[in-house]
């Protein structure tokens, strides 16, 4: 007996170390096949340095259960300093999710209906608010719901500083936001939309924006170091953005939340969101399944410019709709969902398989991110449905396209 139970002291760590290897080192693409944690890092910093990007996180889910979390590279190329996981990143766009899912949490608590017109919330006329002053006179903002806001079907512009139909718009320092097509007809990105929930969900509920997303997002899902302003707690583990002439972005510390826009996270805490949402966490499955329903079906040759005339049926193979808070499509592995967070010193992507349970999350602090994304995307899970094109996600070299 002391000799079978040496033996099994023995095996002991052989079965351990087998077992963390394959926690840590197999991960399952979409088609079932594998990819190992040497081959992701390999392909990772091939592509990030092709594309001179200098820091990256990354998150996989398979089982919708986190499986793999790395950062690679630097929060700051010009000090030296590496990024890891509990790094602060400017999360741009990423903020609509997040807004989405505290908005399909306020439905569930009888909070906000999605089909009312906002203007029932207002505690004011909208011409006193400073944002949407120049809406005094165009009575088809009364029209506007929540749900037009989260599918981005309301007519606004995207960010009222630039011309909404314009491919290369310059800055209107006087910029107003106006609504260019009659409220729910068509899809048109829009950041302006976002501004217009805000007030209304304020005004709801008497609560700032940020202690309503901490109440009923950050704090349930164990996301300890994010904001949509800065909080205190957040300390000086701050990574640096870099734009298109690799100068340093450094995001100013936000005092007062945009909705749409100003959260900060970390790949470690977005990760823990994701989880959350793809396990059904928060929300019961009806709210969580309108949530992922296609509201409206996506024509248009690009997402930017936002208003435009010209379509596509480029992407009717994949049903590109827009939800609540989140683009959407069908595939042969069944139903997805997706968020991108862009600005001129950050890229993010997140695209979640739902049904078979694969989840991956980018994050990066370049300009240049969004150039790797087709290629880890297909290297790494699989993917190769995301609409890359419509999103402009062009890779380094595709028809002369390199790092500028």
């Amino acid at each position: 007996m002391k000799k079978i139970g040496k033996l099994l002291l023995l095996l002991i760590p052989f079965f351990a170390v087998e077992q963390a290897t394959a926690q840590a080192g197999l991960i399952e693409k979409l088609d079932g096949s594998k990819i190992g944690e040497r081959e992701i890092d390999s392909t990772v910093k091939s592509l990030m340095s092709r594309a001179e990007i200098p820091g990256m996180g990354l998150a996989i889910l398979n089982n919708k259960k986190k499986v793999f979390l790395k950062t690679y590279g630097f929060k700051d190329r010009s000090g030296g300093k590496l990024l890891d996981t509990t790094s602060i990143l400017y999360a741009a766009s990423f903020s609509k999710a997040v807004c989405g899912f505290l908005c399909m949490r306020l439905v569930e608590n009888k909070i906000l209906d999605l089909d009312k017109p906002l203007h029932h919330y207002l505690k004011k006329p909208i011409a006193e608010y400073e944002n949407f002053s120049e809406l005094r006179n165009d009575d088809r903002w009364q029209k506007i719901t929540a749900r037009m806001c989260l599918s981005h079907t309301t007519g606004f512009p995207n960010l009222k500083w630039f011309d909404p139909t314009a491919a290369d718009p310059e800055f209107d320092s006087l910029g107003v936001v106006k609504i260019y097509f009659e409220p729910g007809t068509k899809y048109a990105y829009s950041g302006e939309a976002f501004k217009l929930l805000q007030v209304a969900l304020e005004d709801i509920t008497g609560k700032p924006f940020d202690e309503l997303a901490v109440e009923y997002v950050f704090k349930p899902a164990g996301m300890n170091r994010s904001g949509y302003v800065w909080h205190d707690n957040f300390g000086d583990d701050l990574a640096i953005g870099h734009n298109e002439k690799g100068q340093q972005d450094i995001k100013r510390k936000r005092t007062v939340a945009v909705a749409g826009g100003s959260m900060v996270t970390t790949i470690e805490d977005y990760t823990r969101f994701i989880e959350y949402v793809v396990r059904g966490k928060g929300i019961r499955k009806a709210t969580f399944d309108e949530m992922i329903r296609p509201q409206i079906r996506i024509y248009s040759q690009t997402q930017f410019p936002p208003i435009t005339q010209a379509t596509t049926h480029e992407n009717d193979d994949i049903q590109l709709s827009y939800g609540l808070g989140w683009g959407l499509m069908q595939t042969p592995y069944g139903r997805a969902f997706f968020k991108e967070g862009s600005d001129d010193a950050w890229k993010n992507y997140n695209i979640n398989f739902i049904d078979r349970g694969i989840s991956i999350i980018i994050m990066t602090n370049s300009v240049n991110g969004s150039m790797i994304f087709k290629d880890l995307l297909e290297k790494l899970i699989g993917d190769t449905f995301t609409p890359w094109k419509w999103e402009g996600y062009y890779p380094v070299g595709y028809e002369g396209i390199s790092p500028k």
